[in-house]
């Protein structure tokens, strides 16, 4: 992710957190349920914010998983080459 969408992910995430925590925290309500709103406001984020970072996580592990591949199949179209280079080279010493 590009750091200027991060960064605007991140300032909209924090926006609305604390719009919401103002909010409630205005809201003319007994001390006892509005711990429990803001109680339960958190959680609410913490499990969207828990959930977007495992899907960008398992999106992570599938790009690395599709790099490492790519790579391992140049790796071995190398060594295929160098080997042939070699035995040429020995061939050619004979």
């Amino acid at each position: 992710m590009k750091k200027g969408t991060r960064n605007t992910l991140l300032g909209f995430i924090a926006g609305a957190a604390a719009g919401a925590l103002a909010g409630i925290l205005v809201a003319p309500e007994k001390g006892s349920k509005t711990r429990k709103q803001i109680s339960k406001k958190v959680k609410d984020v913490s499990k969207d914010l828990s959930e977007t970072i495992h899907e960008k996580v398992e999106h992570l592990k599938d790009h690395v998983s599709e790099v490492v591949k790519d790579m391992s199949g140049k790796v071995d179209k190398t060594e295929e080459k160098v080997t042939e280079k070699a035995q040429k080279a020995a061939k050619a010493t004979k």
